[in-house]
């Protein structure tokens, strides 16, 4: 029997955390639950593809775009289930044993957030995200295993600049699970950004869009 998941990642320069992200897979590897990794990347100048090769991950290639590329690399993949997983994000030790178990349940699977650096700020960030996801609204950035009948029954990812991922586990609401693990992101561009202004600024866009405004004039917006 072939392992029956496909992990997709998207990327841009995202050489950084990389390795990282890719080495968490292993354990899922050697439990025999992971078919293949594909990197969907959108013209990474740095060390990404060097990277991504040398864990053994297939590549495709397309312009920069979040909901395309992971349109693409669910396109490319052959397992049963999909794991989408952020190129600066980990998932913690041992949580193949209870994603496999998940698979059991057929439902669509998150995971719980925290910040690998941040303190309180990040706590409180990963309090709110986490407690947005039981209400039917988690993140890209905390993961999301999808069976490949369901994904495809809701239409998959659309090819949007932003919000792809609310726009998929909006029409996924009733289908999604916790799954007791946790992934570990990255709290870089909160850091830089200021946690307060970052913050606010995914707040308000999520609003937005919401309201109707379309996700190229989000991300118009938000790139300013």
């Amino acid at each position: 029997m072939r392992a029956p998941i496909s992990v997709i990642v998207p990327t841009l320069n995202a050489g950084v955390g990389l390795h990282h992200t890719l080495s968490c897979l292993m354990e899922a590897v050697d439990a025999g639950l992971i078919r293949e990794v594909i990197v969907s990347d959108a013209g990474s100048e740095d060390q990404t593809l060097e990277i991504a090769k040398d864990w053994g991950a297939d590549v495709v290639n397309g312009p920069p775009s979040r909901g395309g590329q992971l349109q693409r690399g669910c396109g490319a993949a052959k397992g049963e289930w999909f794991l989408v997983l952020h190129a600066d994000t980990v998932l913690s030790d041992g949580w193949s044993v209870v994603a496999g178990q998940h698979l059991q349940t057929g439902q669509a699977g998150w995971f719980s957030l925290r910040f690998a650096q941040g303190g309180l700020r990040g706590q409180l960030v990963a309090l709110w995200a986490n407690t947005r996801s039981h209400f039917g609204l988690p993140y890209g950035d905390q993961g999301l295993l999808v069976s490949r009948q369901m994904y495809d029954a809701v239409g998959g990812y659309r090819d949007i600049p932003v919000m792809e991922d609310v726009a998929l586990v909006r029409v996924l609401k009733g289908k999604l699970r916790k799954i007791d693990a946790t992934a570990i992101t990255s709290a870089e561009k909160y850091q830089t950004q200021g946690w307060t202004r970052r913050g606010g600024r995914n707040l308000w866009t999520l609003v937005q869009y919401f309201a109707g405004v379309a996700p190229e004039t989000l991300a118009d917006r938000y790139r300013r």
